[in-house]
């Protein structure tokens, strides 16, 4: 094991790679589809974003491929928390079926950059790895409870997640990771009788089915050879007693600790490469992964640098854990031999300018029709643009692909375009080199491109930035980060347990052998509160004034007191709203019916993806306008999660409708920012939107009274 010293610092971003120019984003994928049938291909992507892309693409133009992804992991390195089950499963099971035989059937891998530069256990490791199970066949239960156990499956009393196992009886339930159910095993002896999938969350079975693989669960499962390997190498590399690290502790009483997949080069004899699993692969690269390579190396040194300054700098008795890197050369690629790798296999990167010189590989790619320019025009609709667009390619007689982010957002496109042009495109979810005609599908591509062949359009080209909002499970990591780099020492939170406090900072806590960072948090007389990071979600930021605030007392009745009385009022106010609920179902109102085409047009506006709550909010608020009854709706969302665009759609309903519909904002500055959002949105549809506020001129008001009585 090599001795801890300096972090290495990145060569150049130049690689010695071959360039193939006139391949923007998407035609990449195409080419890598075709090629990807005569041999197996690494392609490495600048980012898990482009990683995505790539995926879907391939699967667009030839589902029939053998596609095996490879992602990152989702933590910093060096870090203290382990990555994600699932991305450690998915790269297990790459990792495994590289390791075995490919059946002679080509494949392409598809990673990134910075998986691509972390070094993985050798192919032996997981040798044997994959076990394909036989309806009917003979297969011993210990055998199998035994390859359970060996390869990381953790045993429950019911399957509810990936790696998970449940033993009754004669039934073994195996969630095994990248499948999107569960298996229930049905033994007689040693006899598999029956496979069936099932759901985990309901535990009800889907169908029945005649064979199941099972796959690894993490690049790194504890056995008895590991664990000696580990003892021994952290020995040798680290100096001091290492009876005071609880890492080395747990490992060696064979239990697995949080993160211990940042040491995975004391685990085994020697590490490999993701291209040591396929030696004979052609290697390809995302345009511009030098820059992002050069990007991974800094990080990778800077957060080295910093792990092995605060290892040599702590005091050698203080009791404390104290984190012990593992060398950068022991655990990624540096960059010569990053560079070394490239240039053995004659890697390739893909660019999406033309040839400067014309003598390097040049494909007839260009970049796609982007329609900003007509999107800054006031009195064009862009959806006829596109659609005369469409027309004139469609004259030289090649196929046109319309890409959409999701389902809904191809009917949508499909509306407008029937609306617009009287264009019609037909569904596919595969390319299939056709030729000529119109065709609608749903990928994750940003920009669409051209070639001599086939021309693809972009939701993004149409309707410009898109900014997809993630899953809430998606998010949950980032909102983390982003509140917490929000609060500011002295700032005052609320507990909701304990109410008002005051943060004064992270601080690290040594807990049952280990530290974790925690927010300290004070209260009335000095006491003090450490609240998990991982458990910020019980505080939230203190609402008011803070200058009169008052702190409560930590384990007093004051919180408790006055949480009680806002539950009273709360009760008062939901019988008078009982009350008013009733007399309004007796009134009638306006029916306001909303046109679907005008309405996807001006839908198509929006500059985000809406989210699954946020198209329930709009929908349920249409549905309001149409019955004929007062609406009573209350839309709540935190500040930027779109519900300005359900007041927007909802105002452009009853525009349509021929009506005048007047928004009260509860200040001025809200008032005049709303005003150009309205101004912006309702250009084409709405003969006027007016401003009154008590800061405007009486001439100004005056206008705008007028204006409301005229109805324009």
């Amino acid at each position: 094991m090599p001795e801890a010293g300096p972090a290495a610092t990145p060569a150049s971003s130049e690689l010695a790679v071959s360039i193939i120019h006139g391949a923007p984003a998407g035609l990449d994928a195409r080419l890598l589809a075709a090629k990807a049938a005569d041999g197996d291909i690494i392609h490495v992507a600048a980012d898990d974003r482009r990683l995505s892309q790539i995926v879907s693409l391939v699967k667009f133009f030839r589902p029939e491929t053998t596609v095996l992804e490879f992602p990152a992991w989702d933590c910093l390195p060096y870090d203290r928390a382990s990555p994600n089950a699932d991305i450690l499963a998915v790269r297990a099971s790459t990792l495994a079926r590289l390791s075995g035989r490919s059946g002679g059937k080509s494949r392409l891998i598809v990673t990134t950059v910075a998986a691509a530069l972390q070094r993985v256990p050798p192919p032996e490791a997981f040798q044997k790895s994959l076990v394909a199970l036989q309806k009917g066949k003979r297969t011993p239960m210990d055998a199998l409870l035994r390859y359970l156990r060996r390869q990381g499956y953790r045993r429950v009393g019911t399957v509810r997640e990936p790696g998970e196992y449940a033993l009754r009886g004669g039934l073994i339930d195996i969630y095994p990771p990248s499948l999107d159910y569960a298996v229930r095993m049905d033994f007689f002896g040693d006899d598999l009788e029956s496979i069936r999938r099932f759901d985990p969350i309901s535990q009800r079975t889907i169908k029945a089915s005649d064979r199941v693989v099972l796959r690894p669960v993490s690049e790194l499962v504890l056995t008895d050879d590991r664990t000696t390997r580990f003892r021994e190498s952290y020995r040798a590399t680290f100096p001091g007693d290492p009876t005071r690290d609880p890492l080395y502790e747990s490992i060696s009483a064979g239990q697995a600790f949080p993160g211990m997949e940042h040491w995975l080069p004391l685990f085994y004899d020697r590490m490999a490469t993701l291209f040591d699993y396929v030696p004979d692969a052609q290697v390809t690269l995302d345009f511009q992964a030098g820059e992002a390579a050069d990007a991974r190396q800094d990080t990778i040194a800077d957060y080295y640098g910093s792990r092995d300054a605060l290892m040599r700098e702590a005091p050698k008795e203080s009791g404390q854990f104290t984190y012990k890197p593992v060398t950068p050369a022991s655990f990624f690629l540096e960059p010569d031999e990053w560079q070394a790798v490239l240039a053995k296999r004659n890697a390739s990167a893909f660019s999406p300018f033309a040839s400067p010189s014309g003598s390097e590989e040049q494909l007839n790619g260009r970049g796609g029709r982007d329609f900003a320019d007509i999107r800054a025009t006031d009195s064009a609709h862009v959806a006829d643009a596109v659609a005369e667009h469409i027309k004139e390619i469609q004259k030289s007689g090649r196929p046109v692909v319309l890409s959409a982010n999701s389902e809904g957002a191809g009917e949508r496109l499909a509306h407008l375009l029937k609306e617009a042009g009287g264009l019609s495109p037909e569904r596919i979810s595969r390319w299939e080199d056709r030729e000529g005609g119109l065709f609608l599908t749903v990928t994750e591509l940003d920009r669409g491109f051209e070639t001599d062949d086939l021309v693809l359009i972009t939701e993004q080209d149409i309707f410009g930035d898109r900014l997809r909002r993630r899953s809430r499970r998606d998010r949950k990591g980032d909102a983390f980060l982003t509140e917490l780099t929000t609060l500011n020492t002295g700032d005052l939170v609320v507990h909701r347990e304990h109410g008002i406090g005051r943060y004064e900072g992270l601080e690290a806590v040594s807990a049952a052998g280990a530290d974790h960072d925690c927010l300290r948090v004070t209260y009335l007389g000095g006491d003090v509160l450490f609240v998990p990071a991982e458990n910020m979600e019980v505080l939230s930021r203190f609402g008011s004034e803070s200058e009169t605030a008052v702190l409560d007392k930590l384990g007093g009745a004051a919180w408790q007191a006055r949480k009680a009385r806002v539950k009273d009022r709360i009760t008062v106010m939901a019988d008078q709203l009982i009350a008013i609920a009733a007399q309004r179902e007796l009134r009638k109102a306006p029916i306001i019916d909303h046109g679907e085409g005008v309405n996807d047009e001006f839908a198509a506006r929006f500059p985000f993806t809406e989210t699954d709550d946020q198209l329930r909010a709009i929908g349920e608020t249409l549905d309001d306008l149409e019955s004929g009854k007062p609406m009573d709706r209350l839309v709540c969302g935190d500040v930027g999660f779109g519900k300005t665009e359900v007041a927007l759609r909802a105002a452009f309903a009853a525009v349509i409708a021929g009506l005048q519909v007047a928004v009260v904002f509860p200040t001025t500055q809200l008032a005049r920012q709303h005003y150009r959002t309205y101004l912006e949105r309702f250009v084409g549809y709405a003969d006027g939107v007016g401003l009154h506020s008590r800061l405007m001129s009486d001439a100004d008001a005056a206008n705008t009274r007028k204006a409301q009585e005229e109805g324009t």
